[in-house]
Order: C-alpha cells, then sequence, then structure tokens
C-alpha cells in the first residue's frame, strides 16, 4: 500500500476522533424562546414515573404523570400525561442522551409541546425542565434548570457549540420571566417567520 493510499484509509478515523463524542445535539433554547413555543407551561409536582414498551413493542418509552398546581400558559388542569422515549422495562433499558429525568414527589417547572390529544413532552429536552428546590422552612422556593449533561448545545443563529444560558431564579422569578416573554411576543402559531 503507498502512503497516500495509507493516509486515505486513516482519513475517516481521523475526522471521527475530531468529532464531539455527545450522542445528542440540540439547539440552545433561552427562556424566553422555550416560553413563546411551548404549548403549555406548567407547574406541579411529579405523581408518577413508569416505563413500559410501546405499542409496536420496539421501544421503551417512560410516562411522568404531573398533578398541576398551576397553568402557566396553556389550558392544563388537574394532571398532564408527560412521554418520553427510554427507560427500563424488566432488566431491559434504553437510554436517550438529553432528556429530563423525574423522580415522583418532585417540584417542577415544565415548558411541554403537545403530542396529541393528552400527552405531551418537554419542549428543548432537558432544557424545558425546572426542579424547585424549596428551603427547609418552605419560605424560599428556587427553580433549578436540569442540567443537559453531555448534551452538545449549539447557538441557534450562529451554528456553533455554546453553553446553556438556563440559571437558577427565584420560582417567582421565574413565572415573572415567563409571563413578560408571553407579553412581548405573539402566541404561538401566529409568530412570523424568520426568511
Amino acid at each position: 500500500m503507498t502512503l497516500p493510499m495509507a493516509l486515505r484509509a486513516l482519513l475517516p478515523f481521523v475526522l471521527l476522533l475530531g468529532l464531539s463524542a455527545s450522542a445528542t445535539t440540540l439547539l440552545r433554547a433561552d427562556l424566553p424562546e422555550l416560553a413563546r413555543t411551548a404549548d403549555t407551561i406548567v407547574h406541579g409536582t411529579v405523581r408518577r414515573v413508569e416505563s413500559r414498551w410501546s405499542g409496536d413493542g420496539r421501544r421503551i418509552v417512560t410516562d411522568v404523570e404531573i398533578q398541576v398546581t398551576e397553568a402557566l400558559k396553556g389550558q392544563a388542569s388537574g394532571s398532564v400525561l408527560v412521554t418520553q422515549p427510554g427507560g427500563r422495562v424488566g432488566d431491559i433499558g434504553q437510554k436517550v442522551s438529553g432528556l429530563a429525568s423525574f423522580t415522583p414527589g418532585e417540584e417542577v417547572v415544565l415548558f411541554l409541546e403537545r403530542r396529541g390529544p393528552e400527552a405531551f413532552r418537554v419542549a428543548g429536552m432537558a432544557q424545558g425542565k425546572y426542579q424547585v428546590q424549596r428551603s427547609g422552612e418552605g419560605t424560599r422556593a428556587l427553580a433549578v434548570p436540569e442540567p443537559t449533561g453531555d448534551v452538545l448545545l449549539v447557538d441557534p443563529d450562529t451554528r456553533q457549540a455554546t453553553a446553556s444560558s438556563a440559571r437558577p431564579l427565584s420560582l417567582e422569578e421565574l413565572k415573572a420571566s415567563i409571563r413578560t416573554a408571553l407579553q412581548q411576543s405573539p402566541t404561538k402559531g401566529t409568530q412570523e417567520k424568520k426568511p
């Protein structure tokens, strides 16, 4: 084998080494963008987390039932069902990088996209979840964004790798930011498209 042919054979491996090891790439969604594009935004408590096989038996999905305390956008009362790919059924598990994780009893604020008449998914994957952490006496509540883990976030304008702009806020600051974003822009479906 000649030297140029050997280099050509190694080129694909060298290129692969230069790529990110991330399993998932997402467009970064800041808080105003999440608020504008979500169909529903709820503050509530995780009632149940249950994994099951999908209807076709090929994938595992996890259903998360949220008891709604307050609907910040959209029509949501009682409870909402969030379904996302991955989970564990018996000894078999499937993991999808970049998804939010849930624990029964956890207090959350979720930005949701409708996926049918009664089902939702978290908008922006993990970016659409804030966990509410209360002080010992329960008088202060901090809304902490879900970590995105090994996900590669990409700036929606420059298409360059970027860091998350999400930061912890008091629960009241988070709700105020959501209301401000909703007042400053048209609702989903009536937005003007960028050229």
